[in-house]
């Protein structure tokens, strides 16, 4: 029953703290520093914990294969909590093959902010349609702009910082 707890213990530590890892590195790369030390404190006592653990059992290879499969697992499981925790911005460019208006009409109804500019493509003249959002967004930003073109030409950078503009918090159906 100690074996069992053993490897129980290095593959449950090894997911939790590789999937903080993931949602520590976010943080960083947000500028949020003082959560990512939180985390980051968190972590490693957990990863210093698992590696004590297999360390001192180093004879046996289940051990080693326990403890990789929960840093694998951990990478899978951080990567879906960070694309569920959906922080921060994003600036989606959109070049529609359409009329822009009906479209920036649409996005403005639903409470986005939006801004159009002129460029000239391969084919003429193209609209541009910039829009500011919060990350968990991004979802409904394709969804209206399937209603309208759904082979328009879509950018999305993440936006480290905003400061002023109209960047309400978009109306929920």
């Amino acid at each position: 029953m100690d074996l069992l707890f053993g490897y129980l213990f290095i593959f449950f530590a090894r997911v939790t703290d590789v999937s903080m890892a993931t949602v520590r590195m976010l943080m960083v790369v947000k500028g949020k520093r003082i959560q990512a030390a939180c985390i980051g404190f968190v972590e490693v006592t957990i990863y210093i914990l698992a590696i004590g653990r297999v360390l001192s059992g180093l004879d046996n290879p289940i051990n080693i294969f326990v403890y990789a499969l929960g840093f694998a697992s951990g990478n899978f499981l951080g990567v879906f909590v960070e694309d569920k925790l959906a922080l921060g911005n994003n600036i989606i460019q959109i070049i529609t093959h359409h009329s822009a208006q009906p479209i920036v009409d649409r996005f403005r109804e639903e409470g986005f902010g939006v801004t159009v500019m002129e460029g000239y493509g391969r084919d003429g003249i193209h609209h541009l349609i910039y829009i500011t959002i919060k990350r968990k967004d991004v979802r409904r930003i394709y969804a209206i702009l399937d209603e309208f073109d759904s082979k328009a030409f879509i950018t999305i950078t993440d936006a480290r910082s905003i400061r002023g503009g109209y960047f309400n918090p978009a109306k929920r159906k």
